[in-house]
């Protein structure tokens, strides 16, 4: 059956992506594809993107989503506005072409030459009543109570409540229904909120999670907010990393930082120590969860999960993100139709899952991840069903397994997902091994036991087989997944398995050396990305550091 296009969308653009979402009816057999180009606008050639996900209309858990393509454009330059061309085929009829232009926001910053109000612990209420639009609130030395912002800036304007060396908060920063204020280097003994609140920056700040109050959280935003921009802090729990802690019902406790709505940016944070590090909320309390940023985090001692992006409808990209001692390193339970993308991450020490796609997960992409973990590399342990899971480029290395506050991590397969729909799944290019020397596993129904039935009997076609030798540095097995592990370093060695294997895809790997591109996170010579704070101001038991490159 042909295809119907109808109207093209570009929701809730971020610093550095963009979603477009292509609504349609009709092609019942679900063989219409989207492919784009992008460029700045009126200017320069274009470039390829990676197509859009076929994502046919559906309902799980009490949401539905409709009939369409959908995807993102990636790694964007912030406050620039571009052109996105999209070219719809179908066999069947239908074919359209559009061209939609959106914009990515401007990083958050103060306003040039604002006015600067130096205050105390005794006139920050009155100050705070006081602030226009644009003012920036500088909290001098002293001990703070917990306070609640009940002004709003306006776009280019934001209020900015500033901390200073030696101002320390005790309690709570609460911003309910605000709109453009920055919290800007504070450091915070307790939590930071901003219920309903939108364009809310919150940068270079410290918050050390209470052990007794505010549920033990960091940063969290509980009810629907837009476009926060979250980025360079440094937050810490209170969970402590050993056996017991593992799991949603462990003994742990906290979110790092929770969000729900769309539109969110957190990145470049440094978060450890809490039952779920970054997360967005769940079942009924996720609201609007789309078209969301998780970028460039160092996360560690997750007790749950490193990344939770449990009920996403769409274009969330959890990307360039490391992840040393996680009981999951990210989860996706569930997808909402998707995509949801999982590009280039790196996760050592995973004592349960590398990828929790469970709750009936549709429309998951991971692409160029690099794990090495405790018991089976890609290991899902759900009874529901994993559908339209999309796979190329992974780097992904188990071994031999074991039991951890009952959760078994199983004993070193490569690929165990027993229950993927293998009639719309497309798993392909991945690098995979096993310390046990084995290679086996199973695709849905199919069990393998070689690299070579994989490739016959799978869509993996182009899978290769590796071990720890593909990495330039010495990298030990985490047989033990109680210990707590510094992050080492994942990068390949020129010449081994993993180089040239994967599979190009414009907008994702277009820059790749070589015949071919490398599986993992990481291309051959390539740089670490910069994961947690950037290069300047950052925080550390309430004192500023000045970090000198």
């Amino acid at each position: 059956m042909a295809t119907t296009p109808g109207a093209v969308t570009a929701p809730f653009p971020t610093v550095e992506n963009i979603a477009v979402e292509w609504a349609i009816s009709g092609d019942t057999d679900l063989d219409g594809v989207v492919s784009v180009r992008y460029r700045p606008a009126g200017s320069g050639p274009w470039i390829d993107g990676m197509p859009l996900r076929r994502v046919p209309a559906g309902a799980n858990e009490g949401f539905n989503w409709g009939n369409r393509h959908s995807g993102s454009a990636f790694d964007l330059s912030p406050g620039t506005t571009y052109e996105i061309e999209l070219t719809l085929d179908d066999p069947d009829g239908g074919n359209d072409q559009q061209i939609v232009v959106a914009s990515t926001r401007a990083v958050p910053e103060p306003m040039a030459g604002a006015t600067v109000t130096p205050v105390t612990p005794v006139t920050l209420s009155g100050a705070l009543s006081s602030a226009s639009p644009g003012n920036i609130l500088e909290l001098g030395p002293g001990d703070y109570s917990g306070f609640r912002v009940d002004v709003s800036g306006s776009a280019g304007m934001p209020i900015v409540i500033r901390g200073t060396p030696g101002a320390v908060i005790n309690g709570e920063v609460r911003l309910f229904s605000r709109k453009h204020v920055m919290l800007e280097r504070l450091t915070v003994n307790g939590r930071i909120r901003f219920n309903g609140s939108d364009n809310i920056s919150v940068v270079s700040c410290r918050v050390n999670a209470s052990p007794t109050q505010f549920n033990g959280d960091g940063i969290v935003a509980l009810l629907r907010a837009e476009n926060a921009y979250i980025a360079d802090n440094t937050v810490i729990g209170t969970t402590v990393w050993e056996e017991n802690s593992l799991g949603a019902s462990g003994n742990n406790r906290g979110e790092g930082i929770a969000v729900t709505g769309p539109g969110h940016v957190i990145m470049n944070n440094l978060v450890s120590g809490f039952r779920d590090n970054i997360s967005l909320l769940e079942e009924g309390e996720a609201v609007d969860q789309f078209s969301i940023d998780v970028l460039n985090n160092e996360l560690s001692e997750a007790a749950d999960d490193a990344v939770e992006a449990d009920f996403c409808f769409h274009n969330c990209r959890i990307m360039r993100n490391r992840v040393t001692n996680a009981f999951i390193s990210f989860s996706s339970q569930p997808s909402l139709g998707g995509p949801n993308y999982f590009i280039r991450n790196v996760a050592y020490n995973v004592a349960f899952q590398s990828f929790k796609l469970q709750r009936g997960s549709e429309g998951d992409v991971l692409l160029h991840n690099t794990v090495v973990k405790n018991g089976n590399a890609l290991g899902i342990a759900t009874s529901d069903p994993v559908s339209r899971l999309f796979t190329r480029n992974n780097l992904l290395i188990g071994g031999p397994g074991g039991t951890f506050n009952g959760f078994n991590s199983g004993t070193g397969d490569v690929i165990r997902i027993q229950t993927l729909v293998t009639a719309n799944a497309d798993l392909n290019f991945d690098a995979l091994g096993s310390t046990t020397g084995n290679f086996e596993g199973r695709f849905g129904n199919t069990n393998f036991d070689s690299l070579a039935e994989l490739r016959s009997q799978t869509t993996e076609t182009d899978a290769v087989e590796i071990d720890l030798g593909v990495f330039a540095d010495s990298i030990a097995y985490p047989a033990n997944p109680l210990t707590t592990f510094a992050a080492p370093d994942l990068r390949l060695q020129s010449g081994g398995d993993a180089i040239d294997v994967g599979e190009a895809i414009g907008n994702v790997n277009s820059g790749f050396a070589g015949a071919a591109p490398d599986a993992g996170a990481y291309e051959l010579g390539g740089l670490l990305p910069e994961y947690g704070p950037r290069l300047g101001l950052i925080f550390a038991d309430g004192f500023e550091v000045v970090l000198v490159p």
